[in-house]
């Protein structure tokens, strides 16, 4: 799993997001593989998505950790 800024773009009446060719690579994504996204608008801010920040008890890696396997199990 990776954290990728991508950008929105027009495609015929719907929006589109384009995955950079090293992050597909990367993540072996193929043509028409279903992905599950989390959508965090820019204008949002972490503090506002998540929360407090600095209260969190854990560290980052384990809340990822913890946030991937989730996902995966899901």
């Amino acid at each position: 799993m990776q954290i990728v800024e991508v950008r929105a773009k027009k495609w015929g009446n719907s929006l589109g997001l384009l995955i950079p060719k090293d992050v597909a690579e990367k993540e072996k994504i193929k043509e028409n593989q279903k992905l599950d996204i989390i959508i965090i608008p820019k204008t949002r801010t972490l503090e506002k998505t998540f929360g407090m920040v600095k209260v969190w008890k854990k560290p980052a890696q384990q809340i990822k950790d913890e946030i991937r396997r989730e996902l995966h199990d899901g």
